[in-house]
């Protein structure tokens, strides 16, 4: 079966010498592995190594099999082109530890337009802005909506959050609990929109212990997930 479909890029494997593993969030069919053969071989190639960049966002056209595990790409083109995301190096540094962390995250396949445009928007909105430290936090906090376990905020104004629970205690209940700053930065951010994010400002380890729940967070609730192995050096570079 031939279809059309918008993807979003987001890991890629050297497969033998000229070949590319690549994974992909499409909008018509969730997440999909792809074979390309001899793409890192030949210049003529319509699927160009360089169009399968760490979230790309890109169109392409499926040549799809249903007990196939690693599907074929027929034709490639990019669908949006960045002005900044793989070439500024802070932003590429968040491009390629969210690729990672959504890439141990999606892994249904099948069809989820609305978060879809969810990573559409918000790498669109990341590329063309000049202020951007606090926008993984965001990210990850609203993609928890999309996975099922968007913080419960009916006791909001309650000064622990429950880890296990994703709600708001008024009394530490469980080990995974927290309470002090990082409380109060998930209040600011469950209350926040990317375009008032550059008004939160927290210094680089605040930032970095938020990241560290958010992780456990996901941990706790996803149990496939595990930390991103580009952490430390995501870390440094917003040191």
């Amino acid at each position: 079966m031939l279809f059309t479909t918008p993807a979003i890029v987001l890991s890629k494997l050297k497969y033998r010498d000229h070949d590319l593993i690549v994974k992909c969030f499409t909008q018509q069919k969730g997440v999909i592995s792809f074979l390309l053969r001899g793409v890192l071989k030949s210049k003529k190639t319509q699927n160009k190594a360089a169009y399968f960049q760490p979230l790309s966002q890109i169109q392409i056209v499926v040549d799809y099999k249903e007990k196939r595990s690693l599907q074929a790409i027929k034709d490639t083109k990019l669908k949006a082109i960045y002005t900044s995301l793989h070439t500024h190096v802070l932003k590429s540094a968040i491009v390629l530890f969210l690729s990672e962390v959504l890439s141990h995250t999606l892994h249904e396949e099948e069809q989820d337009e609305v978060l879809y445009s969810y990573l559409e928007n918000t790498l669109m909105w990341l590329d063309g802005q000049s202020e951007y430290a606090n926008f993984h936090l965001l990210f990850l906090l609203n993609l928890t909506k999309y996975l099922g376990f968007y913080p419960d905020t009916t006791d909001i104004d309650f000064p622990n959050f429950n880890l296990n629970e994703g709600k708001f205690e008024l009394k530490p209940v469980y080990k995974n609990n927290i309470s002090g700053s990082n409380v109060i930065l998930l209040k600011q951010l469950l209350n926040a929109s990317f375009d008032t994010l550059p008004s939160i400002k927290i210094n680089a380890k605040q930032r970095q212990s938020f990241l560290s729940m958010m992780l456990l967070y996901f941990e706790l609730h996803l149990g496939s997930f595990r930390p991103p192995k580009s952490l430390q050096v995501f870390n440094q570079v917003f040191s």
